[in-house]
């Protein structure tokens, strides 16, 4: 055969980047807990490392390979680790690289699962926790003095605030400090981290990577500057593994991001501006308005502005809980990155445990809702939104 240019992201989507055995076009699903070795001597080739066959599915399984191929593919990564949540996922990385008195540089805007775990679990275990506002970058710069690992997120749930990553990544570099990103809002489709000297990645794979709101799972992806068999025993030795059945929804999944992902992109957009001169709405977050604080770094580090917007109602927890409770196309729910809209009240749902402080440094209000516009007629959305606003 011919040799062809590199793929583009919406074949490697649709094909994904292994090669199948048998000549299949789905791959099958391995629903099983362990495998049959033919021999004793095949055991113990394994246990020596010489041989690839799948002893336990804890420690590998074969339905995992396509999405994970495809994942560190359209990431340019090195290599994908699949996980039973996004949590777990963020929980393996930090246990394969965190011990007793390192100190971990956190942004200040995170999912609020992940600064719960955080302070509540590794805190506790000895790993001191730094965390500060990633739009002032010589805060970062001076965080990262000594540091041992940087986690953030851009843009940041929920109020979609952008940080400059490739900036982020230049400090962490000159320090010496090993970093992560986690990239659910964006997707690969919208923005590669690894590109710009990123060292992990992470997604929660239930949200646009699935992109239908059947499965629970995550992902972390190496680049090729790092080593990543951490991680791996992380992942063997505390378990957090997905599901055959959860990765074959994931690889059906994968098959229409692009696709998808140009849809949100649209969707959201073209919401967010009429959002904008609607009367009650205070404001709209969403990094490809114009007037958006960040709208000048994403537009330099991401190719679309994604599926999610946020806006802060006039009339506070009253107003925005009518709202969500007059809407009849968006649904009130948590989560988000799939077909359908999603609508959440922050201060019910990711920050729920979160302080008043911890609230504000956010940008979480009484009277700000998330919403995660998905991939039905924009027309309709809008008068969703019409009809839902007149009741305020």
């Amino acid at each position: 055969m011919p040799e062809m240019r590199p793929l583009r992201e919406a074949t490697i989507c649709a094909m994904g980047a292994k090669d199948q055995p048998h000549g299949v076009v789905t791959p099958p699903i391995y629903q099983t807990s362990t495998f049959r070795f033919n021999s004793t001597e095949e055991v113990a080739a394994y246990a020596r490392g010489e041989s690839d066959k799948f002893l336990y599915t804890r420690y590998g399984n074969p339905t995992w390979e396509h999405p994970e191929s495809t994942l560190a593919t359209l990431e340019h990564g090195a290599r994908a680790f699949l996980f039973a949540s996004g949590s777990a996922a963020t929980a393996a990385w930090c246990h394969a690289h965190l011990r007793p008195g390192d100190r971990l540089v956190a942004a200040s805007q995170l999912y609020g699962g992940t600064a719960y775990f955080l302070q509540q679990y590794l805190k506790p275990a000895g790993i001191i926790i730094q965390q500060v506002n990633f739009a002032d970058l010589s805060q970062v710069e001076a965080a990262l003095r000594g540091a041992r690992a940087c986690w953030f997120e851009t843009p940041t749930n929920p109020t979609v605030r952008v940080v400059d990553g490739p900036a982020v990544a230049a400090l962490c570099r000159r320090h010496g400090v090993l970093s992560a990103v986690d990239n659910t809002f964006a997707t690969p489709i919208n923005q590669k981290p690894l590109d710009c000297g990123i060292d992990w990645v992470m997604h929660s794979t239930t949200k646009y990577l699935n992109g239908h709101n059947d499965l629970i799972g995550g992902v972390l992806i190496a680049s090729k500057d790092v080593d990543p068999e951490p991680v791996a025993a992380a992942r063997r030795g505390i378990g957090g593994i997905m599901d055959p059945h959860a990765a074959f929804l994931l690889d059906r999944g994968l098959k229409t991001l692009a696709l998808r992902v140009e849809r949100h992109n649209s969707n959201a957009l073209s919401l967010a501006l009429y959002l904008g001169t609607k009367t009650g709405v205070a404001h709209v977050h969403y990094p490809g308005l114009p007037e958006d604080p960040g709208h000048a770094v994403a537009k330099r580090q991401m190719r679309g502005f994604g599926g999610v917007l946020a806006i802060d109602l006039a009339g506070g927890y009253e107003a925005v809980a009518r709202f969500a409770d007059r809407l009849r196309i968006i649904n009130n729910a948590a989560s988000l990155g799939g077909v359908e809209s999603l609508i959440s009240l922050p201060i019910l749902t990711s920050h729920v445990h979160a302080s008043e402080d911890e609230r504000r440094e956010a940008g979480v209000t009484d009277g700000t809702a998330r919403i995660s516009v998905g991939i039905e007629d924009i027309d309709d959305l809008k008068a969703d939104v019409d009809q839902a606003l007149s009741a305020i």
